[in-house]
């Protein structure tokens, strides 16, 4: 479980990629924390550490994650945001983040809003339903709120906090971002599902 509040920016060292999937080396200042079998959000997709060190961890992505996010789509060089899993104890300054990536969303306009920054973000059609007003979304591992809804997806406003510790402040039109909804809609929906059937 993770909380969508960036731990910090880390740096994509090597792929390593085959037909099976792909071994991602990250360069981050916690690897030496972390224990075997710990969870790491990678531009908020859920991966376990498999192997780790001082300034750099290493994790396994499969074909279908692969797939369904960005994870794909990087190399080394490139950014990311990273978060170590929840533990016991500590503060949940976002909300509660699975690190299991819905889809990718598009950054199709970004513009600056006095000292913050409003970006509108197109969803795939199948996930818009789960987002409104004011709720939570997470959006390359970032908690944030919805400052608006529009006829393809959102638009979140970005305080300069978020700008710098995150990838987001980067972010700019065509750039495609990791999108998980809020769970808590996604369990309503289903529930109401099964009123409507009377089950």
């Amino acid at each position: 479980m993770f909380t969508g509040i960036i731990r910090e920016i880390g740096s994509v060292e090597a792929v390593d990629s085959g037909p099976d999937g792909a071994r991602l080396r990250i360069a981050a200042a916690f690897g030496h924390e972390l224990a075997d079998g710990d969870s790491v959000a990678v531009d908020g997709v859920c991966l376990t550490a498999t192997s780790y060190g001082d300034g750099w961890f290493a994790a396994d992505a499969m074909n279908q994650t692969l797939s369904v996010t960005t994870l794909g789509e990087l190399e080394p060089g490139s950014p990311v945001n990273l978060e170590p899993a929840l533990r016991a104890g500590e503060p949940l300054g976002g909300h509660l983040v699975q690190g299991h990536v819905d889809g990718a969303g598009e950054v199709v306009a970004a513009e600056d809003d006095g000292f913050a920054r409003r970006i509108r973000v197109a969803l795939p059609e199948d996930l818009r339903r789960y987002t409104v007003e004011h709720g939570s979304i997470t959006l390359a591992g970032t908690s944030l709120t919805v400052a608006g809804l529009t006829d393809d997806g959102v638009e979140v406003s970005l305080i300069p906090e978020t700008l710098e510790r995150t990838t987001l402040g980067a972010a700019g039109a065509g750039t495609r971002l990791n999108v998980e909804v809020d769970v808590m809609a996604r369990y309503a929906e289903r529930l109401l599902s099964f009123e409507r059937k009377g089950g």
